[in-house]
């Protein structure tokens, strides 16, 4: 069984990462450079370079950092082209085999048959969890946007995840009016209380760019869950069947 979940998360998290990287280039990577440009009008002087950031609520970004000159902490930092490309793909490949692992032990655990097109389904659930349910209070953050502390979105993110996952399992793996109306009401919690939010809204970028780039942000994350999710349950199926 170990196996099974191993070599299943393996190829679907290679396969799903690599695909995605190439939509990303279309969706989200033209966004975001266009946004660093707006950024970097407004940087003091001093070092301007790229480095990797990871997004509470999204998949990984590359954001631009500043560095004064009197800075004595060298953070290392991504050229761009080439390397900028390669490293967002090897982070996107293991950021889809570490999800791949999640959803096919979920998958492992339901004793459910899963094939492709049911696997889409566990996708699709993936992707409400992950991506859509926190973007509800925590939208995909463009760079240069104005956010509240780290460690604040990073604990109700994980509050999110958590009780939208038991949220949905309640709504659909048990029965009756006590699980639906707990389960509504659990998922609700976090928005309840309401996300983390900075002190002044504002900053370089227009609103308008950092609204294409929430709205490309999801549906590019659905389109990976979505394809995570076939991948995973294609490939649980005929593992299953040797």
């Amino acid at each position: 069984m170990f196996r099974r979940i191993l070599i299943t998360a393996l190829l679907a998290g290679f396969l799903g990462g690599l695909g995605i990287s190439v939509v990303h280039q279309f969706t989200t990577a033209p966004i975001i450079l266009h946004a660093e440009a707006f950024e970097s009008e407004g940087a003091p002087d001093g070092h301007k370079h790229v480095v990797l950031k990871k997004a509470p609520n999204s998949f990984l970004h590359l954001v631009q950092a500043k560095e004064s000159p009197s800075t004595e902490n060298h953070v290392w930092a991504l050229a761009g082209g080439l390397e900028r490309t390669l490293y967002s793909t090897l982070a996107n490949i293991l950021t889809g085999i570490g999800f791949a692992l999640i959803l096919v032990a979920c998958i492992a655990l339901s004793g459910r048959h899963v094939d492709g097109r049911t696997g889409v389904l566990w996708g699709i659930a993936g992707f409400a969890v992950i991506n859509l349910a926190p973007a509800l209070g925590l939208p995909p953050e463009v760079p240069g946007s104005m956010a509240a502390e780290l460690g604040a979105r990073q604990g109700w993110w994980m509050l999110c995840v958590a009780a939208t996952a038991v949220g949905l399992w309640m709504l659909i793996f048990r029965h009756g009016a006590f699980w639906v109306v707990g389960g509504i009401i659990i998922m609700a919690l976090p928005h309840l209380m309401g996300a983390p939010q900075p002190a002044r809204i504002g900053g370089p970028v227009p609103p308008e760019l950092a609204g294409h780039f929430v709205a490309a942000s999801l549906v590019t994350a659905a389109i990976f869950w979505c394809a995570l999710g076939w991948l995973s349950g294609t490939f649980w199926q005929r593992l299953g069947a040797k």
